[in-house]
């Protein structure tokens, strides 16, 4: 085995690791989520991301913004705004200064669902995580997810 081999026997290694981590970790809030509040987890991925929208220069998101944020196709993410506007937790609505462009709101019944949610989101998040630290193949992964800053996405300093 050349040190290319181990270099890539090493990265698909962890590869698997995040994969499974995630894994757990999704499976953990979907199960929540639906037994509390009626929520998938992408359902409530893109009701997180629409909420953090504001009035304003730059601040909505155009379908294909959507659809990058929450990590589905541009046909998955219409298929979901589509649900959770037929549910009145969400509304789309043409761009004033472009009409080709679509834009979606969060309704207030669609604030008030997520505000419900994210207690229960955050503690099986916590839960997951919890569990996954002792497996020695995880606790790395753990301890990176848990240093990111807050609003960054990049490991805090001294991490």
């Amino acid at each position: 085995m050349t040190a290319t081999d181990s270099a890539l026997t090493a990265l698909a290694q962890g590869w698997c690791a995040l994969s499974l981590l995630h894994g757990r970790i999704e499976a953990r809030i979907e199960r929540a989520l639906q037994a509390e509040h009626g929520l998938s987890v992408r359902e409530y991925s893109l009701l997180d991301v629409l909420s953090r929208q504001h009035n304003g220069p730059g601040g909505h998101l155009r379908m294909n913004q959507v659809a990058d944020a929450v990590v589905l196709s541009q046909s998955a993410t219409t298929r979901l705004v589509s649900r959770l506007e037929d549910r009145g937790l969400l509304s789309r609505y043409l761009c004033d200064t472009d009409r080709r462009g679509i834009y979606t709101d969060v309704s207030e019944a669609g604030l008030a669902l997520l505000a419900a949610a994210r207690p229960t989101n955050d503690t099986a998040l916590r839960e997951a995580l919890d569990e996954a630290r002792p497996k020695p193949e995880l606790a790395p992964l753990v301890a990176a997810v848990e240093n990111i800053r807050p609003g960054t996405g990049t490991p805090a300093v001294g991490a």
